[in-house]
């Protein structure tokens, strides 16, 4: 799903994507935020960590909060990362058609990764990550050779699709703005014959396209031979005007990330590009290494990673913890040992990662 060239062996290598993509995959399975969860429940921080908390869940319905964008993030930047790796492949003569091949073959597995992670013995859900990146990658895939002006086409016609589709469709007792009574529930009843947990649909995969359809663009951006503050002026500026935007769409098209509307794509995806820019700037320009090499190494075996989170692997590990901090801890009381415990699980999530990373051991699709 992205390129995993050891980062030691590529002096040209632009670690802002993958410091951007472990930083995304660190928040997502290691639980750090739990932390804050903690800090609440000791009454620390008051009102500022109670926020700082609040941004670490998911929005019920109409609130937008910092997780609402952690998957557009990792959808993001396996689209910023697409063009570097199709570079490589053609600079060792492969064809287009096993390109194609590949990229076919990949889709399909996220597909099915992705249908067993959701699926229990009664009902099957593809809202998860992978399978909507599947139809996504594809997507961004098949795009990649066209020029700009043709990506961003498809990306808002599909924006505009699903929007359509959600206004217009002809279901009564339907609209936009009920959770389990809209186009997506609908779809998913006709597909699936069953509604999605927490109101989340299985039709977000084609609004959420854009996303790694941006991603390519980005991607492209940073490989062409302009100056550093060109490209970060670029992404900044286009960021922030996506960010304006999405907000002044709310009235009329409420920001709503469970079915992905056009306001919420637009807006989390200018988000991705303030935080791509920022990321560029501090360290492919600013030269900052050492932190941001840390979540690039964890970043480096996504799939891994997420897919052992996904079967318990946080249980797993925080069942091997627990035994040593409750013990070595003992003294400084439950709410403490449980941040150690979040601290402690989060470093051997990291461990297993610099683990396959020092052994050059990467798994891919």
């Amino acid at each position: 799903m992205n390129d995993t060239t050891p980062l030691n062996q590529e002096q040209n290598r632009v670690l802002s994507i993958d410091f951007f993509r472990g930083f995304t995959m660190f928040l997502l399975v290691t639980g750090i935020s739990g932390i804050f969860v903690e800090l609440v429940k000791a009454g620390k921080g008051e009102a500022i960590i109670a926020l700082i908390d609040t941004q670490f869940d998911h929005g019920v319905w109409y609130e937008l909060y910092f997780w609402d964008l952690i998957q557009p993030f990792f959808m993001f930047i396996v689209g910023v990362a697409m063009p570097f790796s199709m570079a490589k492949r053609m600079a060792r003569g492969e064809t287009w058609k096993k390109s194609f091949y590949h990229a076919l073959t990949r889709s399909f597995w996220l597909l099915v990764l992705g249908f067993m992670l959701g699926a229990t013995d009664k009902t099957y859900s593809l809202t998860n990550i992978l399978p909507q990146l599947s139809f996504a990658y594809l997507v961004a895939f098949l795009l990649i050779r066209k020029d700009i002006k043709w990506q961003l086409l498809v990306s808002f016609a599909m924006i505009l699709l699903s929007d359509l589709l959600y206004r217009y469709w002809p279901v009564e007792g339907f609209n936009q703005l009920t959770p389990d009574h809209n186009f997506g529930a609908w779809f998913d009843l006709a597909t699936v014959g069953h509604l999605n947990p927490n109101h989340w649909v299985t039709f977000n995969a084609i609004p959420t396209s854009a996303h790694v359809i941006w991603g390519v663009i980005v991607g492209k951006l940073l490989m062409k031979d302009w100056s550093p503050n060109k490209k970060i002026l670029t992404l900044l500026i286009t960021g922030l005007t996506g960010v304006i935007i999405g907000y002044s769409m709310d009235p009329f098209i409420p920001v709503i990330e469970r079915i992905s509307t056009s306001s919420y794509v637009i807006v989390s995806g200018g988000w991705a590009l303030v935080v791509m820019s920022i990321s560029y700037w501090l360290v492919d320009v600013m030269n900052f290494r050492k932190v941001p090499t840390f979540f690039a190494i964890f970043g480096m075996n996504p799939i891994f990673i997420y897919i052992f989170a996904s079967l318990g692997g946080g249980r797993l590990l925080n069942r091997m913890a627990v035994p040593f901090t409750s013990r070595l801890f003992f003294w400084s009381g439950e709410i403490a040992i449980n941040m150690i415990t979040i601290i402690v699980v989060a470093a051997m999530f990291w461990y297993i990662t610099y683990f396959l990373y020092k052994r050059k051991i990467f798994f891919k699709l």
